[in-house]
């Protein structure tokens, strides 16, 4: 099983152009508060969950104001933070070519062996910390979601479903998904 590796620094704290410098070989290369975070690429699985959602979402998102991106795309909400979410939504109007606003609507990453506690405590607060209006989380080893929103400054559950369950999520675009819809070949 591979395990979340933090590179080892002489001095100081890792920031975007650290990261920048970094070879492409294959890994992902995530920095929160000055902290790098290195994984393994993800499993056929992981992948087969990111592509049923991303199209579901990219479905929904036609009749609304909002795009949506998979990964690997960085979000820099400063210097110290660079996070590569699996899936992004975004309005419209925020669209740059060169770069992610920190102003995201969503947030979704798919829990792996991994990459599961860094998602469910660090991201979850880094996206929290930065205002990112919604964050979920989907786990195909339950298979199940849960869908967070930001409510007075912090997540609160307004959703989750497992199994073959449905659940109907109303932000940032309205959709109805089921956990095992995601993972069928």
């Amino acid at each position: 099983m591979a395990t979340m590796t933090v590179m080892p620094r002489g001095v100081g704290e890792w920031t975007v152009d650290d990261v920048d410098a970094l070879p492409d070989d294959g890994l992902q290369y995530e920095l929160v508060d000055g902290m790098l975070l290195v994984t393994p690429a993800p499993t056929p699985r992981h992948q087969l969950a990111l592509m049923r959602l991303l199209g579901q979402l990219h479905d929904a998102a036609q009749t609304a104001d909002a795009l949506v991106l998979p990964a690997p795309v960085d979000w820099r909400p400063h210097r110290r933070t660079s996070l590569q979410p699996d899936i992004v939504v975004l309005r419209r109007a925020d669209y740059d070519p060169e770069r992610l606003t920190p102003d995201l609507l969503l947030a979704v990453e798919i829990l792996s062996p991994s990459t599961r506690r860094k998602d469910q405590l660090l991201k979850r607060s880094a996206y929290e910390d930065a205002g990112v209006a919604s964050y979920w989380m989907v786990d195909p080893a339950v298979p199940s979601i849960v869908a967070l929103d930001l409510v007075d400054g912090r997540y609160v559950v307004t959703g989750e479903a497992r199994g073959n369950e449905e659940v109907h999520l109303e932000r940032p675009i309205p959709v109805t998904l089921v956990p095992t819809d995601l993972l069928r070949p």
